[in-house]
């Protein structure tokens, strides 16, 4: 398998709320938007919202689930100040705040917020700056 991801698709409960969450609140733009599937592109990733019970269905597996899935999606910013700026963004639009932001042990600075289906977000800025 060559080491490349292209799509993250999170299933959620209600696909109006997390567009509005991501969309509306987190200001994402849409690259494509279907009845029952929004996608929105990042830097090098599409991130897709579809249906919870549908996507368990087409895997094949129960859609009866909750807790940590150990799972995280991280985004690095710029500054110890964006951290703070994107937890509150996301506040605003609905998210929860599971960990504000502190000097990570890994030497960097994050925080993490979980969206209107408890997908948890990491927002970290790195010591070196990079925000890849």
């Amino acid at each position: 398998m060559e080491p490349r991801i292209t799509i993250i698709t999170l299933g959620v409960r209600d696909l109006h709320t997390s567009l509005r969450f991501y969309c509306d609140g987190l200001h994402l733009p849409v690259r494509e938007q279907y009845p029952e599937a929004v996608f929105f592109r990042f830097a090098g990733v599409t991130l897709g919202l579809y249906p919870r019970h549908l996507l368990a269905k087409d895997a094949n597996v129960s859609p009866e689930g909750s807790g940590f899935a150990g799972v995280t999606l991280a985004h690095n910013v710029r500054s110890r100040e964006e951290v703070h700026r994107v937890l509150d963004e996301a506040r605003a639009a609905g998210g929860t705040i599971v960990q504000v932001p502190r000097v990570a042990e890994w030497g960097g600075y994050s925080g993490y917020f979980a969206d209107p289906d408890g997908h948890l977000w990491e927002v970290a800025y790195t010591p070196d700056g990079s925000i890849e």
